[in-house]
């Protein structure tokens, strides 16, 4: 596993993934809708233990997510970045625009599609889900 990094645009926050990710996905829930400002949520998610602040301290706001369970959304407090959050699962979602070189950073799947607008793009060749996927 190649170590990777990313952080805020202004450089406050900056943070390290030493694991492999578990996948990447873009959510259409209403709360994430909330968190980028009307598009999908893209995320890498990113194993608990895998993942270290190197640098700074964010803000936090907490907010249920579309299952109903509480999330809470780290940001910089200086820039307003949208970085990651934290709720009910044993990884964090990461936002994808968040990291250093998102090039890489693909979504494999789509969640919760049934609160997508019309206008989001969904990718026909990835699987997608009305809600979230079950879990196994």
């Amino acid at each position: 596993m190649t170590k990777l990094e990313g952080g805020c645009q202004c450089g406050a926050i900056r943070y390290e993934v030493s694991l492999d990710l578990m996948g990447s996905g873009a959510c259409h829930c209403r709360s994430c809708q909330y968190s980028t400002g009307g598009g999908p949520n893209y995320v890498a998610l990113v194993p608990t233990p895998g993942f270290k602040v190197t640098r700074g301290q964010p803000k936090t706001y907490v907010r249920p997510g579309g299952s109903g369970a509480d999330v809470t959304r780290n940001f910089c407090g200086d820039c307003g970045t949208p970085l990651w959050s934290r709720g009910d699962l044993p990884f964090l979602p990461v936002k994808v625009g968040s990291f250093d070189d998102p090039s890489a950073l693909e979504p494999g799947v789509h969640l919760w599609t049934n609160d997508a607008p019309p206008w989001h793009p969904i990718d026909p060749g990835r699987p997608a889900f009305p809600e979230n996927p079950p879990r196994p």
